[in-house]
């Protein structure tokens, strides 16, 4: 069984300064500690792990983590099977024909901030061109829980009728709200142009 002496209970090590721990038990004897003896990846193996404990001690705040805007076709699919090339490829062929795409659903990553109470408002801002050029512009709103787990996926969909009123999707932005205060927030890069 280890055991380990510190300064305030008894034996002091003349090698370690007042505070630290400076013997160990070790197969039977008392061994003397010393920081010196520890390796320079020992010591940043243990600075790493404070940083980490201390980490998980802070409240973390709100934030929308991920956001993939997928088109669906007739079939309310948005990948031809479960693999993520196949997504990305079908996704690909459904921005080049238009008159394959049926809806659209915006799936969003995000994270409660630790002890909020209440529901929370993800908003979904989306831009769009229509056939002729002219640019539009829609707000989903949608309401989501707080209880359960720290990190979520919520899925809004866009309607046909709305997404033929946009046209391209050409920029978005999700944020997430509580009450009127804005809690997290992520955006496409054309959002700002």
């Amino acid at each position: 069984m280890a055991g380990i002496i510190s300064v305030f209970g008894g034996m002091r090590s003349s090698r370690a300064p007042i505070g630290l721990l400076v013997a160990q038990r070790c197969h039977g004897r008392w061994l003397p500690y010393s920081s010196r003896r520890m390796s320079r990846w020992q010591r940043w193996r243990r600075l790493i792990g404070a940083g980490i404990l201390m980490a998980g001690l802070v409240q973390g705040s709100a934030q929308v983590l991920k956001v993939l805007p997928q088109y669906l076709d007739r079939e309310g699919r948005a990948a031809l099977s479960p693999s993520l090339f196949d997504r990305d490829a079908y996704q690909a062929h459904l921005r080049r024909h238009p008159e394959l795409r049926h809806s659209m659903r915006i799936q969003v990553l995000w994270r409660r901030p630790a002890g909020l109470s209440g529901d929370l408002r993800l908003r979904v801002e989306l831009r769009g061109l229509t056939k002729e050029g002219m640019p539009v512009e829609r707000t989903l709103e949608q309401t989501v829980a707080t209880a359960g787990r720290r990190r979520r996926w919520t899925t809004v969909r866009l309607s046909p009728d709305t997404l033929r009123e946009l046209g391209d999707v050409v920029a978005w932005r999700v944020t997430l709200w509580s009450g009127e205060e804005l809690v997290g927030e992520q955006k496409s890069f054309l959002w700002e142009r």
